[in-house]
């Protein structure tokens, strides 16, 4: 997410302004978010294509919803929430159509981070492929919960927020997710620097337990913002 100045207006105050008609405050709104949305809806979904997509839903619902924000949570709590939900939507068509695109090896480019190329190096790239496909196999909701908590390192109380269910709900879906997906994504944790030389795995962030939670994707929590998810808004309907 960009800096924001301190004479800026608030997220609030951006949506309020949006919904009185200011043609570039959801744009401004877009502008700070698009980053941690995008990076979400990459790694809950393992596929740039459909990231994209879901993440232009979500914008387009936000941007149509913006008058029934009640300020109940935090703006960027709220646009998390349709992210993820526009994301688990697609993970339940997808699962209803038995596809996956970690199956096919030649869309292995869109399972890198937003910030790799295609030329990143050959391991690496099979390390992605694995925890893509790893995480491919859980539960959606499972899914979600991982993603936000072990990979992007939001806090639990903030993570159930977004999903919109209690923070026990979260702990429940993340210590489920992580059962199943140990024995898959073991081998997985020496290759990504999280072992030290005597076999003890040390997963760093701030809701991570050592040894059982998902390798955390290399590089930086935000994706560039010259991403095709990056969206503009503005006033009117898009």
């Amino acid at each position: 997410m960009d800096s924001v100045p301190p004479e800026a207006p608030g997220d609030s105050d951006l949506l309020a302004l949006h919904v009185a008609g200011d043609p570039d405050a959801f744009g401004e709104l877009v502008r700070r978010h698009r980053d941690r949305l995008w990076a979400v809806a990459l790694r809950t979904l393992g596929d740039r294509e459909e990231a994209a997509d879901a993440v232009q839903d979500a914008l387009v619902s936000a941007f149509r919803a913006a008058h029934t924000f009640r300020g109940q949570s935090a703006v960027t709590t709220w646009l998390h929430r349709i992210t993820v939900n526009a994301c688990l939507d697609r993970v339940r068509k997808a699962a209803s159509r038995k596809t996956s695109p970690v199956d096919d090896a030649e869309r292995l480019d869109q399972l890198l981070e937003p910030h790799e190329s295609a030329e990143a190096p050959a391991e690496r790239q099979d390390l992605h492929r694995q925890l893509f496909a790893a995480l491919a196999t859980l539960p959606a909701e499972q899914r979600a919960a991982l993603v936000l908590v072990d990979m992007q390192g939001y806090p639990v109380a903030e993570a159930a927020g977004i999903l919109g269910v209690p923070t026990g709900t979260v702990k429940s879906r993340c210590a489920r997710g992580r059962t199943r997906l140990a024995p898959l994504v073991r081998h997985l944790r020496g290759a990504t620097g999280d072992e030290d030389p005597d076999g003890e795995s040390h997963v760093t962030g701030r809701n991570r337990t050592p040894g059982a939670s998902v390798p955390p994707a290399s590089g930086p929590k935000d994706a560039g913002a010259n991403d095709p998810a990056a969206v503009k808004g503005g006033g009117g309907r898009p």
